[in-house]
């Protein structure tokens, strides 16, 4: 197990026997989502199980959890974006290059289908959500300059273009716009964030029309310095927006009207995206762990803290020395029903993992 410390304790290695008994060719080539086609170091890395994380909020990892499709040759390719998981399980997560602008996975970790063309590859932060019975992804258009809203299979109902978020005052050139987050409000209204451009969180109302900017850039409370990623926080019952304050190092709280309301969290490894499970919070933060708050917003739980610093917030770490259980850059996460977690690390090999949540007595009698 981890403590609030970050120290790992690997788990007895299950089925190891049976690994190194099966032939080359039943052994995967590649740990997680590796990207060179070489074999692990040893059978440990293909085997090897790590309990991370403290308390109730303890998971195991899924070794070799994101099989790469044939045609990648060992590849994914570089992963930085956002994931999102369907009603169904499938699990979508954007890429910054190649033919697609989603991978779609299954929870067993097989690729199902890709979606979006090449106008659309390029995609930072998304939401999903279910509207009428049918599920629709947001997505911060990074690459396109732009806010869209997809089906499924990546048809393009409606997007925001620059000229929408030009009227809000604070460009002068598209160049100086690049969203990386999206978060649609109960009402339909929309909120993209600004936070690889000018720090501003602007909002649209249920028909895309402008309203109003929030924040801009600074380190008072209220403000940003990076506002990388956004989510609709229902834990206290009414929902809130929350701001990914990235370079300040906190997560901000605002009303749905885009008024300030609190810094919740602070002294965070530079919180990249939010997901929620009841009343916690797992946080993607760049610098080598994803963290989790409970409802008072306090850390509970670490998980997969890198103690190497070199590697954190590094997208260049080769598979070669990527460690099961410890991330280099968590950029995206995403609970699934059961409070599993998915986290995609950005790094230019690619690498998406599972983590299953450890369960204890109750929660095994129940799953029975």
């Amino acid at each position: 197990m981890r403590d609030l410390a970050g120290t790992i304790v690997p788990l007895p290695l299950l089925l190891l026997t049976l690994a190194l008994a099966l032939p080359a060719s039943a052994h995967p080539g590649h740990e997680d989502g590796a990207a060179p086609a070489v074999r692990p170091p040893d059978a440990l890395a293909v085997t090897q199980l790590v309990r991370t994380g403290s308390g109730a909020d303890s998971y195991d990892t899924v070794p070799n959890w994101c099989q790469i499709p044939a045609d990648r040759n060992g590849v994914l390719g570089p992963t930085h974006g956002g994931i999102v998981i369907d009603k169904a399980g499938n699990i979508y997560f954007s890429m910054d290059g190649g033919p697609a602008a989603l991978m779609v996975y299954s929870p067993d970790g097989k690729l199902i289908k890709t979606i979006g063309d090449k106008s659309l590859v390029g995609i930072h932060g998304l939401q999903i959500r279910d509207e009428g019975g049918e599920e629709f992804i947001y997505a911060a258009h990074l690459a396109g300059r732009r806010a869209v809203k997809l089906k499924l299979d990546g048809t393009v109902v409606w997007e925001i273009p620059f000229e929408k978020f030009k009227a809000s005052g604070k460009y002068q050139d598209v160049k100086q716009f690049a969203p990386t987050a999206i978060a649609v409000g109960p009402d339909g209204r929309v909120f993209v964030a600004d936070g690889y451009g000018q720090n501003w969180v602007h909002q649209f109302d249920k028909d895309q029309n402008y309203v109003k900017s929030i924040g801009g850039p600074g380190k008072e409370p209220g403000k940003f310095q990076t506002c990388h990623g956004l989510g609709i926080d229902t834990r206290s019952g009414k929902p809130l927006l929350l701001v990914c304050d990235r370079a300040n190092r906190r997560l901000q709280h605002f009303d749905m009207d885009g008024n300030f309301v609190a810094v919740i969290t602070e002294n965070l490894r530079m919180p990249c995206s939010v997901s929620f499970h009841g009343d916690h919070v797992a946080i993607a933060e760049l610098e080598g762990r994803v963290a989790i708050i409970d409802k008072t917003n306090k850390v509970v739980s670490v998980l997969g803290d890198n103690p190497v610093k070199e590697q954190r917030a590094n997208f260049n770490v080769p598979p070669t020395d990527w460690k099961v259980g410890v991330f280099t850059a968590p950029h995206g996460v995403s609970y699934d029903k059961d409070q599993n977690l998915y986290v995609m690390d950005w790094n230019a090999s690619g690498r998406v993992s599972r983590l299953n949540l450890v369960k204890g007595p109750k929660e095994q009698a129940k799953a029975e």
